[in-house]
């Protein structure tokens, strides 16, 4: 009962900073106001303005916002997101095109669940968009799944990715960014164990976790180190009252933000003391940089007790993904038997989550892909979301992704 009290009081510290915040701007606004100029009164404004929206967004699954696309033809087409496979914690989605035909590249985009919504990949589905088929895992916020669907670990997750594929078909090129790398790894090579007609094409595994301690990191460090008790009592808590998911047990999206932000705290305050003093100046906009961006950041999701422990225990601090010691359902998944698909990583040499050398470790796991099927690449400039996301993605990944997923076609 304590944790589903805690859970409810980190949730109205939530909403009082809010309530603050708008409280600030509606006073500062007040007509009567521009009686008396002042510069503190539109500080104070502004300042109410970017704290209510901040807390705002912490509440909310941001929307994809991928309503048209220019194609080639030179013509706007509009974008519906379809469900192709519904589940309890997470959807496969589809976003047609319409008047389009379907493109010949078919691509899934295995989203990361670690404390970010699916949408934190818009900006890497509109730059596919326009001459692929995409697919997306979109993962559900553990908050809203009521108790009766039972538990979600990452074996759940690697066999939710294993239907996804087997439903879309062999012609289908997998695409996992950061934590889902060695799931999606791991997905195939158990494929591949069962019916190798139903492999992926191509499987790109980008800045994920493969072997994390082929070049620590402050998070590496952590998972190593850190007492799973520990986290189940300090970071684990029951979902409150207020959502369908009454009583689970998650690790609070929360949580996670204060952990992210913390890793950059004093670039973070800058971003948001800057903003501050353009609102005040009234030279900030609605769909600014910083809005752009902090909208998505600050948009959390909970994630399953379950998942987060299993992951830190079996692939950060057994690494059985490294060793290639994994199992599902008791039985071992042998990485070594995957040999027809094209496998791809991809590293950014600023990523300070996952270094470059975690990701590229799959390469020498996957002993038996002929080395012409074999391709590693570190992005010298980027760092985590640089690899999917902004100019070194646009300019320089996307390029070489594409020609290695039409190149094994």
């Amino acid at each position: 009962m304590h944790k589903m009290l805690s859970y409810d009081y980190f949730e109205a510290i939530r909403n009082a900073n809010q309530w603050i915040g708008a409280t600030a701007k509606a006073a500062a606004s007040i007509p009567a106001m521009s009686v008396f100029p002042n510069p503190s009164i539109d500080w104070i404004a502004a300042w109410g303005q970017v704290t209510e929206r901040s807390f705002e967004r912490m509440a909310a699954k941001p929307d994809w916002g991928i309503e048209s696309i220019t194609c080639y033809d030179g013509r706007d087409h509009l974008v519906e997101i379809n469900k192709k496979i519904t589940g309890a914690f997470g959807d496969l989605i589809h976003f047609n095109v319409l008047g389009r035909e379907p493109a010949r590249r078919k691509i899934l985009l295995v989203a990361p669940m670690s404390g970010h919504y699916s949408t934190l990949l818009r900006s890497t589905v509109n730059s596919l968009i326009i001459d692929s088929e995409i697919y997306v895992t979109d993962w559900h916020n553990a908050r809203d799944i009521p108790v009766s669907e039972g538990s979600f670990d990452i074996e759940d997750y690697a066999k939710y990715l294993i239907d996804y594929i087997r439903f879309l078909g062999p012609d289908i090129n997998v695409i996992a960014i950061c934590q889902p790398a060695p799931l999606a790894l791991v997905a195939t090579a158990f494929l591949a164990q069962e019916k190798k007609d139903d492999q992926p094409k191509s499987l790109i595994l980008m800045g994920g976790p493969i072997d994390p301690s082929a070049a620590p990191t402050e998070i590496t460090e952590f998972g190593n180190k850190v007492n799973l008790e520990y986290l189940e009592q300090t970071v684990i808590q029951r979902v409150g009252f207020k959502y369908a998911g009454v009583g689970r047990q998650v690790f609070p999206g929360l949580f996670q933000l204060m952990s992210f932000m913390s890793m950059n705290a004093e670039k973070h305050a800058k971003s948001f003391s800057d903003q501050i003093a353009k609102v005040a100046q009234g030279i900030a906009s609605e769909h600014d940089k910083h809005n752009s961006f902090y909208d998505e950041y600050l948009a959390v999701m909970d994630m399953t007790a379950e998942f987060y422990l299993s992951t830190v225990d079996r692939i950060f601090k057994k690494r059985e993904i490294a060793q290639n010691k994994f199992t599902i359902m008791g039985k071992h998944v042998d990485i070594h038997t995957i040999s027809n698909v094209a496998v791809m990583t991809i590293e950014g040499g600023k990523d300070d989550i996952s270094a470059p050398g975690q990701c590229s470790a799959a390469i020498e796991l996957c002993k038996n892909v002929p080395l012409k099927k074999k391709y590693s690449h570190v992005e010298a400039d980027a760092g985590h979301y640089g690899i999917f996301a902004g100019k070194n993605w646009r300019t320089n990944i996307r390029p070489k992704v594409l020609e290695f997923i039409d190149s094994h076609q």
